[in-house]
């Protein structure tokens, strides 16, 4: 079997940012975005999926996190799409239903080819830390638009805002590790094709 990795590098005027990954690893991960809650949940993707993964991101802090979040997440949609090739053999669909203390994440991935995020969470705070909530929404539709994958998240309660997001990237990580996995020797779709 290839080698299922990827590299990709995003530099522009507001961020420059490199992401690896091997779909076939062990949960291994170096990060480094200068987001302390942003590497947090990073690490619990790669941890739970068993993708290792190296992210290292300078972006514009002093203006907010938000640029950096979302050229983080499209270089990860990308490497994803790239590191997955023509697709052949992968299980495709995952799910979790992660709880986190108070917390319960459930969260389904098609890999599909096609983009759609669907986010049903509501927080009680407008930040953790220093971290604006806003951006985990906006990171994940643009992980799922530029990886090209259906991303489903519903939380249907939870009263600690870093419980909430920490089962939802647990359960990214855990439902991605599933969808990636190689059951096979087809592209799992009757149009041939993903």
């Amino acid at each position: 079997m290839e080698s299922r990795t990827a590299k990709i590098n995003r530099q522009t005027k507001e961020t420059d940012v490199s992401v690896e990954l091997n779909l076939d690893g062990a949960g291994k991960y170096e990060i480094d975005t200068g987001v302390g809650f942003l590497d947090h949940m990073l690490t619990h993707l790669s941890k739970h999926s068993k993708i290792d993964l190296i992210v290292r991101a300078k972006g514009d802090l002093h203006v907010d996190a938000h640029h950096t979040v979302e050229d983080i997440a499209i270089c990860l949609g990308e490497a994803l799409l790239k590191a997955l090739g023509d697709k052949k053999g992968i299980a495709r669909y995952g799910h979790s239903a992660v709880p986190m203390e108070d917390a319960l994440a459930n969260v389904s991935v098609d890999l599909s080819g096609r983009a759609n995020c669907i986010y049903n969470v509501e927080y009680r705070t407008d930040k953790i830390g220093d971290f604006d909530v806003e951006c985990m929404e906006e990171m994940l539709r643009s992980f799922s638009n530029n990886g090209k994958f259906n991303l489903h998240i519903n939380v249907p309660y939870g009263t600690n805002s870093h419980h909430i997001a920490e089962a939802i990237f647990k359960g990214l990580g855990k439902s991605l590790g599933m969808a990636v996995s190689i059951v096979g020797t087809d592209v799992p779709s009757t149009k041939g094709i993903l």
